[in-house]
């Protein structure tokens, strides 16, 4: 009658989701006041004054035509060449409008490349901790998702467990840095040696650069990967750095030096195609062509993560120090996070297991909300790890 994958999908919400939604109903129970929601990455930074001044602007004195009606299917060409020179401003690139397709947001961005790129039998690669909509993603276009084992003292590559999956069914290995849920930035030295092992491969393998958290690094470098690697695909999205969710903003980026350019773009306009995706709104193409290269304040996210990281760890937890994004991931004050969570739920902490990303053990906690929300939670931290304790 339907789908049985479809409706397991629709049906079964994700953990964050589900999380999320009971916060929700508790707020109403309690206080909105008395809930400390940790788990939807949702910007609590208002978006930029330029980005409303920009999209006033575009209303008030452009043709309604151009700003509501179809654009070509990559995308707006004034738009796709504005952003490119952008990109090449900020990292010595030298990309043109055609090298860049333009989104409905970064899920539609690796989505597009996943379905491009797989063939049957295919095989993706990502590394714990991981977004966990990879899965559904690389799964919905036939292809397999093998994960790396997490690195915990670092939250690096582990090089081992990646090598031992490599195989000639490898298609893609997808990165995302600054990461969601540990915080950590990739660096130079894990770039470099990680495309020097893709070029010593037997085929071409893709690497896509999954990057929506990019400009929320704090005194860290973020490697742009395309300088390191002929084969990359860089997904981007404006819902982070210009705080715009709900407006579904983005662009893969495809260099000249890509693995039969004419091919994979075409592909990428296929999948788009098959997707449904007709272009991405004509509205805020224009807006962010407008803002293209303006600088963010990322303070709130910095001071919010240096005042929940302090607090937990005076509290007693274990936790990387995060180097970019809004996310910490401590580890669980016991082995089975999530029945940690499920205790934390009687402090109105609302967290999210670490098994979720692939990495069992550990708890996210994103720090894009209130800081006077993360100041009168860490009392109830300290409580719940005085159990522990007790």
């Amino acid at each position: 009658m339907v789908s049985a994958k479809m409706y397991e999908l629709g049906t079964k919400k994700s953990t964050i989701r589900t999380i999320f939604e009971f916060g929700r109903k508790r707020a109403a129970e309690v206080g909105e006041e008395n809930i400390f929601d940790f788990s939807l990455g949702n910007p609590n930074v208002p978006t930029p004054e330029f980005v409303r001044d920009a999209a006033i602007d575009i209303l008030q004195s452009y043709e309604p035509a151009q700003v509501h009606g179809y654009t070509v299917a990559p995308g707006n060409p004034n738009v796709r060449e504005t952003l490119a020179q952008s990109i090449n401003a900020r990292f010595g690139t030298n990309f043109a409008g055609k090298n860049l397709f333009v989104t409905s947001g970064a899920a539609a961005a690796i989505t597009i490349c996943f379905k491009a790129l797989a063939e049957p039998g295919d095989e993706f690669i990502t590394f714990a901790p991981y977004f966990p909509e990879y899965k559904v993603f690389v799964e919905s276009v036939g292809a397999t998702l093998k994960v790396v084992k997490p690195r915990p003292e670092d939250w690096q590559i582990d090089f081992d467990d990646f090598t031992k999956l490599l195989s000639p069914k490898t298609k893609a290995v997808i990165i995302n840095s600054p990461n969601n849920p540990s915080g950590a930035v990739y660096s130079k030295e894990t770039i470099a040696k990680l495309t020097d092992i893709l070029k010593a491969q037997g085929h071409n393998i893709f690497l896509i650069c999954d990057e929506p958290y990019r400009e929320l690094a704090y005194g860290v470098d973020v490697p742009w990967v395309t300088n390191f690697y002929w084969n990359t695909l860089v997904c981007y999205s404006y819902s982070k750095s210009f705080s715009l969710p709900g407006e579904r903003i983005g662009y893969i980026v495809v260099p000249d030096e890509v693995a039969d350019f004419d091919k994979v773009f075409g592909a990428i306009a296929g999948a788009a195609r098959v997707l449904t995706h007709v272009n991405a709104p004509s509205l805020w193409q224009l807006v962010v062509a407008k803002c293209a290269g303006k600088a963010v304040d990322i303070t709130p996210y910095e001071r919010n993560g240096k005042i929940l990281y302090d607090g937990l760890i005076a509290a007693g937890f274990e936790c990387v120090k995060p180097q970019g994004a809004f996310y910490l991931f401590p580890k669980a004050l016991e082995a089975d996070d999530y029945a940690f969570c499920e205790r934390a739920k009687k402090y109105d902490l609302l967290l999210v297991p670490g098994a979720d990303f692939g990495a069992p053990g550990y708890f996210r906690a994103a720090y894009c909300i209130k800081q006077e929300t993360i100041e009168r939670s860490l009392p109830l931290f300290k409580k719940l790890a005085a159990e522990y304790r007790g």
